[in-house]
């Protein structure tokens, strides 16, 4: 157990070629390295645990190497290199800057820099955590650091650039550490994995890369944490248990729910997951993450933003194409908003139950609660189903969009069928079954052809408008947003085109999402034509009347657009204030 060490620490990088991630600060400094252009100031920024110590410790390393490879690599064998890697080399010096911050800790370095280096060409000072150090203490270090000696190079390493006081930036030459790529985390990790025996799988590797967001260190602590669990065979299941680490099957099972129109198998899969102990808003991040996914996937020529194993891309491009660009945009619409108001609910499970129900609905419309107690009354009394239903023959036509459509005779009477399929499937091919499981709507074929071909005019267009914002009683703003709507009317291709008129963008945003396909419906009833458009327009500032708010203001405005109470208010020499 005493000759353990943590894979961070061993598989620590100690060449600029094991350097992960980095490749532009290492061939910078490479090159600096072999043109003699050594700065005497360095600092190097970035998040935890992507190099930044270990980059300067190759560093400074390969500065006082005596005999460095063709390509500025370490030797290994002089003295220098000898004793770096030993840990007994003076000519380079560390300072962890968060419990060496004060002023006097800076004054005894800067008395240890002037000794010359024993061995080698330069004395390194790497100073971590530097943005940690106080405001005396950069004072104190400004002189020296602007102007050492000839054999004093420092490097600092802070994970908080912005901490750092502007002139000790002015001083540095500043170096960006980027954060390591999942797939530069997955590779070094399969290497090291290989190299100590551990099986572990493509799925289970991308799962702690992901965790470890962007940085190699953890990473490694991660994965000797799941070695030590799982042992030399590592499987998919056992990672994601001992991360506690929600699992993308719920998220392919979801959306699956949500594009069949089943609610009730998306609730019952989130209280499992309740039931597991993870956190509701992860679990909604997790799955407005799966929607982006569908979304890049279903898209081509965007490989390159998934970080996912080969044998998931191809699962994720099978369930994108399944699911319309429309209900992605839409979905990611919905589950960023549960994100945004979760925090502020007062029952947040609710709010997720509800975001749920409205993914569930994106692609197929809840049941009108009208055709549902039909349908309940049909099966519970069959013989007054049989009463009702006269007898039909049927004919099968041609499909539209919707669903097929079937031409029945009742007697004298032809109808039209026109059946919209729902995500049930029906128990039998009879037509009483049919009216069971879809919503059928049955118009007179001969009458609907004849409506189709004439198209109301435009005062009837007008005259009936009224009655379409008198049948929104039940919203009274809309009601009186519609009766006082400036209409446009215009024919476009065969449909008439029916603009009215709104106050603000806001109002005509939530029309258009909310309710347009509902009124079109609505009006297309009263006129009794199905080729009607609605289009919401904005109403121009500077054609909007001036409201009046005051009763002064409504009483002078009644006076100036009515004669008679103008008269009136003469006659009776009333003042209006």
């Amino acid at each position: 157990m005493s000759d353990y060490i943590v894979s961070a620490r061993k598989y620590r990088p100690d060449s600029f070629e094991t350097l992960i991630g980095q490749d532009n600060i290492a061939k910078t400094l490479k090159n600096s390295i072999q043109r003699g252009q050594l700065a005497h100031a360095y600092l190097f920024c970035g998040p935890r645990g992507v190099g930044k110590t270990s980059a300067a410790r190759i560093f400074a390393k390969t500065i006082n190497c005596a005999n460095p490879g063709a390509d500025l690599e370490p030797c290994g064998e002089c003295e220098s290199c000898r004793s770096f890697q030993e840990g007994r080399s003076y000519c380079i010096h560390e300072l962890d800057a968060a419990s060496n911050n004060g002023v006097d800790d800076i004054k005894a370095l800067m008395e240890q820099v002037q000794i010359p280096p024993q061995v080698g060409r330069y004395s390194v000072y790497i100073i971590d955590e530097v943005h940690m150090l106080t405001q005396s203490a950069f004072n104190a270090f400004l002189k020296t650091l602007e102007e050492p000696p000839a054999h004093a190079i420092f490097i600092l390493a802070t994970t908080e650039k912005h901490k750092i006081i502007p002139t000790i930036l002015s001083r540095c030459q500043t170096y960006d550490f980027n954060r390591i790529s999942v797939p530069d985390i997955v590779r070094n990790l399969s290497d090291i994995a290989s190299k100590e025996g551990i099986k572990i799988d493509s799925e289970s590797l991308h799962v702690i890369a992901q965790k470890a967001d962007g940085a190699m260190r953890d990473a490694l602590t991660i994965f000797d944490q799941t070695v030590a669990f799982c042992g030399n065979d590592i499987r998919y299941a056992d990672v994601i248990r001992n991360l506690n680490v929600l699992d993308y099957e719920y998220s392919f099972k979801l959306v699956d729910a949500f594009l069949a129109g089943d609610y009730a198998t998306a609730l019952l899969a989130f209280d499992e997951i309740l039931g597991k102990g993870f956190n509701a808003l992860h679990f909604v991040t997790a799955l407005s993450s799966h929607f982006r996914d569908l979304l890049v996937s279903r898209t081509g020529g965007l490989d390159a933003l998934l970080d996912l194993p080969d044998s998931l891309k191809a699962r994720y491009r099978e369930q994108a194409s399944r699911c319309s660009v429309k209900f992605l945009y839409d979905a990611l619409g919905v589950t960023t908003a549960c994100e945004a108001g979760y925090r502020n609910s007062a029952n947040q499970r609710l709010h997720i139950e509800y975001a749920l129900m409205k993914l569930s609905f994106l692609s197929v419309a809840p049941d009108s609660r009208g055709s549902s107690d039909q349908s309940e009354l049909r099966s519970a009394h069959p013989s007054q189903a049989a009463a009702w239903a006269p007898p039909v023959h049927v004919a099968t036509g041609g499909h539209g969009s919707d669903g097929p459509t079937t031409v029945a005779k009742s007697g004298a009477t032809e109808v039209k069928i026109e059946q919209k399929r729902t995500p049930r499937k029906p128990s039998s091919l009879s037509l009483s079954s049919l009216m069971d499981e879809e919503e059928i709507s049955v118009e007179p074929v001969e009458e609907k052809v004849e409506k189709a071909e004439a198209l109301p005019g435009d005062d009837v267009i007008a005259d009936k408008w009224q009655e379409l914002a008198a049948a929104q009683s039940a919203q009274p703003r809309l009601s009186n947003a519609l009766s006082s709507a400036k209409l446009n009317i215009r024919e476009d291709a065969g449909v008439k085109v029916v603009e009215f008129a709104v106050t603000n963008e806001a109002q005509k945003k939530w029309i258009e999402e909310r309710i347009l396909r509902t009124l079109e419906s609505q009006f297309s009833k009263i006129l009794s034509c199905g080729k009607i458009r609605l289009e919401p327009t904005v109403v121009p500032e500077e054609a909007q009347e001036e409201k009046k708010y005051m009763p002064a203001e409504k009483a002078e405005d009644l006076i100036s657009r009515n004669e008679e109470v103008r008269n009136l208010v003469t006659d009776l020499g009333l003042d209006v204030k």
